[in-house]
Formats: structure tokens, sequence, C-alpha cells
């Protein structure tokens, strides 16, 4: 993967050589902790089991971990959640890591409890947290859509707070990057946010049918590279996993939230902060309806960053999970993440 790259894509026969994973597979993986969004920490389970207006949050660890070892933290994207990963990483090579899958509140085998002010600086605290609980000191952090706006927020942080964990490096993939370059297409986030949208998403919850058609009215995949019908009733089984359905309207509001706080969350105005301390790498799908002008918006903000363009939809982690999972294993690999023997 160099400064400037695009990748080949991926050929159906090479889709089909693998197990595709579940989500009952893939949360059960993972671990539910508790967690105190007022103070930001994972809890035991004794503590949490004790307390009240907790949360429990889904984590997924991989690989054993060293205390100087230098993670591979996965972030998610809007709105499949930690499952959307599933497919990816298990075209990963099984030795690299340590690697640690964060799911927020709302998604996936999280918790979704009503009336949570979901929001960026809260997902950044319970990334925070999680990094805290496995003593994480390094880390290469990849993130798909809307939690690239989350790894800004903990880039501001690092240069704020030094003194914690230290990310080295970013991979930030079909996501926000700049609150000017955004191009949302209206039956996307801006629909789910509407009260519409509430009356959507109160029907997706019940029917697999209803949200493949949303899916597919969203323009989330490419002409000729939609889902097959099991395959999107696994997406629907992990989206709708504890009410989270409602998750679909509750957290469409990040872009608003990024045009609020244009000036702290831009790729751009960081990058010169950091002075080349974090290594750049940006990716984008030449399909993308909603987030291609972040790629040539990064092309002329931040030169020195590496630019990767995917063949494709929105939905890269869908559409061309071997070929992500090479390009990440590739970038993480340079960045000090190790496949251990």
């Amino acid at each position: 993967m160099d400064g400037n790259t695009v990748a080949e894509p991926e050929r159906q026969q090479d889709k089909d050589q693998m197990a595709f994973v579940t989500a009952e597979e893939w949360f059960g993986g993972g671990e539910r902790r508790w967690y105190d969004a007022a103070s930001a920490r994972l809890l035991p389970h004794a503590e949490g089991e004790a307390r009240t207006g907790l949360v429990r949050v889904f984590g997924r660890m991989t690989g054993p971990a060293s205390p100087d070892a230098v993670w591979l933290t996965m972030l998610p994207g809007f709105p499949e959640g930690s499952y959307g990963w599933a497919q990816v990483d298990r075209r990963l090579p099984a030795e690299l890591g340590p690697r640690l899958y964060v799911e927020p509140v709302g998604q996936g085998d999280s918790d979704k409890p009503r009336g949570y002010a979901y929001s960026t600086v809260e997902r950044a605290d319970l990334i925070g947290a999680w990094w805290r609980h496995h003593g994480v000191r390094r880390t290469v952090v990849v993130t798909f859509d809307y939690t690239s706006l989350a790894l800004l927020e903990l880039l501001r942080r690092q240069l704020e707070r030094p003194g914690g964990p230290v990310i080295t490096a970013v991979f930030m993939i079909n996501g926000g990057l700049y609150a000017d370059a955004h191009s949302h297409p209206w039956r996307g986030t801006p629909l789910l946010r509407s009260p519409l949208g509430a009356f959507v998403a109160k029907g997706s919850q019940k029917s697999p049918i209803v949200l493949a058609q949303g899916f597919k009215q969203a323009r989330l995949y490419s002409l000729g590279n939609e889902p097959s019908e099991a395959e999107m009733t696994e997406v629907w089984s992990a989206l709708v996993r504890r009410d989270g359905a409602r998750f679909l309207h509750e957290g469409a509001g990040f872009v608003k939230e990024h045009r609020r706080n244009a000036g702290r969350w831009d790729l751009a105005a960081i990058a010169r902060e950091l002075k080349g301390s974090v290594a750049i790498a940006v990716g984008g799908s030449v399909g993308d309806p909603y987030e291609h002008r972040q790629v040539d918006a990064t092309r002329e903000r931040v030169p020195e960053a590496e630019i990767v363009t995917f063949p494709g939809g929105h939905l890269t982690t869908s559409e061309q999970p071997a070929l992500l999972a090479r390009a990440i294993a590739r970038f993480a690999g340079r960045h000090g993440v190790e496949e251990t023997p």
C-alpha cells in the first residue's frame, strides 16, 4: 500500500471459499462488561451487578498481549456496528495482534438504553475505557465510517493531554474527516434522523426485509454487489440485537454533530499539530455516495497522508472484505503490530 493505491476488486470465488461468520459466532467470541459512562470506566462484574444506572458494552479481543505490544484497535461503522468487521476479521492473519474491537453503546451486543446521550465524545470515552482496561500503551487505530470522528476526538486529546495510551498510526476508511466534505444522500442519515426515520427504524426491528429495502434505498452498496438474502439476515440479526434498530434513528445525528465541532474534528488541523508524530492513511471507495469528497479533500489538505482507494460502494467491509483485510494487515504490520509466532 503506497501513497496513492487503487486496490483490485475481490473475486466472487474468493468470497465463497471462506465460511461466512454469523452474528451469533461473532458476538460469541467477545464479552459484555459493565460500563460507567459518568466516570468512563469498565467495572468488575461484582461491582457492576451491585450498582444502578450502568450499561453493558461488548468488546472483542484477539491475540496475546505483552506490556510493550502495539495493539490494533478496530472501530466500527454506522449502522452495522462491530459485526461489520466480522468478514474482514476472519481474513486477517490469525496471529496479527493483539487487536481490539470496540462496540459503541447502541450497537451490536452493547446495551441500547432509552434516553442515552449518544455522541462522539461519549464513544471516545468508551474507547479510552477499553484501552485502560486492557493496559494498552500504544495502538494503531483503524476506523470505518462514523467512528473516524471518535478517533479525531482521541487525537485531539492526545495533543491536549499527553501521557495516556499513544495512538501511533491511523487508517480511516469511508469516514468523515472534514465537516464541509460530507455528501450523505437524503435517503441515508438525513432521512433516518427525521420522524419518518424513527418510523422506518421501528419497522426494521420487526423485519429483515424492511432493513434490506432501507439499505438499498440508502445506496449503501454498489450495483451488483448487494448482499445475499442470507447475508442481509445476519446483518439484520446483529443490528436489531437487544432492540437495537432504534439506534438507526437515535445515532444518525453525527453529521450535524461534526458540523457543530468542525474546528475540533478536522483532520488537516490535527495533522498540522501532530507534526508527523502519527502516521495517517485515508481509504475511500470509488462508488461511495457518502464520503467520497473526503478523499479528495485529504489529498489537498493533508498531502503527507497515504491514500488508498477501493472499488465498490460505501460498505467496503461487506463488498471487499479480503481486499480490506490485506490493506489493514499491511498497514498495521508497517506500524508495529506484530504477528506472533
